[in-house]
């Protein structure tokens, strides 16, 4: 839990994961205002005062959430002199000492107005939480579908390239390409994962790092592949050279 001053009359509060974890604390107790979430109020508040002297004993507080990743929420604490000009999306959290009825609304933080209208808030920032996570997720498994669905090795003889087919025999099946590089006189293949899943993808190509190298691979490098180096054996070469 991060606690920080922005002024006299307001700090933010980062809540991560693990603080709610450690707590316990599922995201819509904060709402609710149970004992867990009292206690971290109360915590946070004590933290608040220690660090920033920041009072709000008989003040008005309201409180905006919002999403700042995947992992975190930012609580806003703003103190309130006039609790009629509070903003409805935001929850109040003390009385002001000439509201007779304060013991209905706060008391100590036992309650909190506005309970469903922060829990809505909650609801949506949990959502937009699980979003930004999902599209994150998404967006690593693309980049290691790309990263592997190709992969360029190098060999220093066709003896090396010849042996590394024989390896694989029957294993691999896929789409593969063997070119000659006359500038370096190397022999270079690319091999394309196809319908092989990634963990044996992975296999052939560690098999085939016995014989050749692995090298950068892009679909910049295959391109100059194409227009600098000779073709071979275009589509099939593993299979059509492990069987000589």
């Amino acid at each position: 839990m991060k606690i920080e001053k922005i002024n006299d009359n307001q700090i933010r509060c980062t809540l991560t994961r693990t603080d709610l974890a450690e707590r316990q604390l599922q995201l819509s107790e904060l709402a609710y205002g149970t004992e867990k979430a009292k206690s971290l109020f109360h915590d946070m508040m004590q933290q608040a005062a220690y660090e920033f002297g920041f009072e709000a004993e008989d003040i008005p507080l309201m409180i905006e959430a919002i999403p700042a990743s995947a992992d975190s929420i930012v609580l806003i604490i703003t103190k309130v002199e006039d609790p009629d000009e509070l903003d409805t999306r935001f929850s109040k959290f003390a009385p002001s000492p000439s509201d007779d009825s304060g013991h209905k609304k706060y008391e100590a933080l036992d309650k909190l107005e506005g309970a469903e209208t922060l829990l809505n808030l909650l609801g949506k920032v949990k959502e937009k939480m699980e979003a930004v996570k999902e599209a994150a997720s998404e967006k690593q498994s693309e980049k290691e579908e790309s990263t592997v669905s190709l992969r360029l090795f190098s060999f220093a003889t066709m003896e090396h390239v010849l042996k590394a087919a024989q390896l694989l025999g029957g294993m691999y099946h896929g789409s593969n390409t063997l070119y000659k590089d006359t500038a370096e006189n190397i022999y270079i293949l690319a091999i394309m994962q196809n319908d092989h899943s990634i963990n044996d993808f992975n296999r052939i190509c560690n098999m085939l790092t016995e014989f050749g190298t692995l090298e950068k691979s892009s679909g910049a490098a295959l391109a100059f592949l194409e227009e600098h180096c000779e073709l071979l054996v275009s589509n099939d070469a593993i299979q059509r050279l492990c069987a000589i």
